[in-house]
C-alpha cells in the first residue's frame, strides 16, 4: 500500500467509525485509538531497545523459566 492510500484508507475509516455517533462518543473514540497508538509506539520502543538477545540488560526481559 502506498503512503497516499494508507492516508486515505485511514481517514475513510474515521468517517465510517464516526458516523451517526455523538460528539462525546467520537471524543472517547479519539482518546481510545490515541491511547493505543501511544501504547504501540511505546511497545515497539522498549522492544527495539532491550532485545532479550542482549545479555546487558536482563531485567528487559520477561521471565523465562
Amino acid at each position: 500500500m502506498q503512503s497516499c492510500e494508507l492516508v486515505m484508507f485511514v481517514s475513510s475509516l474515521a468517517c465510517c467509525i464516526a458516523k451517526d455517533k455523538t460528539d462525546e462518543e467520537i471524543g472517547l473514540l479519539s482518546c481510545i485509538f490515541s491511547q493505543l497508538g501511544d501504547t504501540l509506539g511505546t511497545i515497539s520502543a522498549q522492544e527495539a531497545l532491550c532485545s532479550c538477545d542482549d545479555d546487558k540488560d536482563p531485567c528487559c526481559c520477561e521471565d523465562q523459566d
